[in-house]
């Protein structure tokens, strides 16, 4: 492990002692680990962002195949009420 120094306002120091303190852990323990947790999310997120990239492009491939075949239902809708139900008028007399 290696050593960090660092400089933070006096008051900051104080609430990080009281808190370490309050944890049972030691400042150096505490940055570490936020330090390390930090880490952690910041590859999480960016594991999870080039997942998403990597998703969008299959995303939009089906999209473009579900706007095909739902302009292929709606024609195929539109088709069948302009010729209207079949058995409409077949027993009235006109």
């Amino acid at each position: 492990m290696k050593n960090l120094t660092i400089t933070v306002e006096d008051s900051v120091l104080e609430w990080a002692r009281v808190e370490a303190a309050r944890r049972g852990t030691s400042v150096s323990r505490m940055v570490g680990d936020f330090m390390a947790e930090l880490m952690q999310r910041e590859d999480a997120y960016e594991r999870a962002y080039l997942a998403w990239r990597t998703d969008e492009r299959s995303w939009q491939a089906e999209a473009a195949v579900g706007a095909s075949a739902a302009k292929s239902i709606a024609r195929s809708a539109g088709v069948e009420r302009a010729a209207g139900p079949k058995d409409r008028n077949s027993g009235a007399a006109a």
